[in-house]
């Protein structure tokens, strides 16, 4: 979406799903580092944050105080600053594990895989048309080696590959490709 190009203008929400496939029981590094780098995006891009199974040390919390524990302890994102200034406007949530489906006020579920269904796939330009067209959308992105669980993987009505060409990438640099492509196609 170009900026000023009246025809591009996004009227849906974007919301970046990060799904926690580590240990259940046990932030790791990679949790922290996918947060303070998530945050930035979030803002970059008017998109909001969500967690799924996140294990934070001491309990859920609040949103602001988890940015807030995940600020003191990164130099990444500005010091996590982006974060709790994503947190404070109330576009940060976490959530359990969904059991049954993700939360409907997130938007349409859209599973970011290097192996969609074939009868999930769904080209960039459609999500893009999605967005433009009010349709408020949930990317799910799966943190962790082998990504969302196959029932998880279910789910969702849709399945982006944002390669093209099946290529895994590493779940930050996937956060990026998707969200750059979304917003300057």
């Amino acid at each position: 979406m170009r900026r000023g190009d009246p025809a591009n203008v996004r009227k849906g929400r974007v919301t970046i799903g990060l799904y926690n496939s580590y240990d259940p029981s046990k932030f790791m590094e990679a949790h922290r580092r996918a947060l303070a780098r998530a945050g930035p995006l979030a803002l970059a891009f008017d998109a909001n944050l969500a967690l799924f199974g996140f294990p934070f040390p001491d309990g859920p919390g609040t949103p602001v105080e988890l940015a807030e524990w995940v600020a003191g302890t990164t130099s990444i994102g500005g010091h996590g600053d982006y974060l709790m200034k994503l947190a404070e406007k109330g576009r940060f949530q976490s959530f359990p594990y969904p059991n049954k489906g993700f939360p409907p006020q997130l938007g349409v579920p859209i599973l970011t895989t290097s192996k969609p269904d074939p009868k999930k796939r769904v080209p960039v330009d459609h999500v893009r048309e999605m967005i433009c067209g009010s349709e408020s959308i949930l990317l799910i992105f799966g943190l962790g080696p082998h990504g969302v669980p196959k029932d998880v993987a279910g789910i969702p009505k849709y399945h982006l590959d944002i390669t093209g060409g099946q290529y895994s990438l590493e779940t930050c640099t996937a956060l990026g490709a998707v969200m750059g492509a979304l917003y300057h196609m």
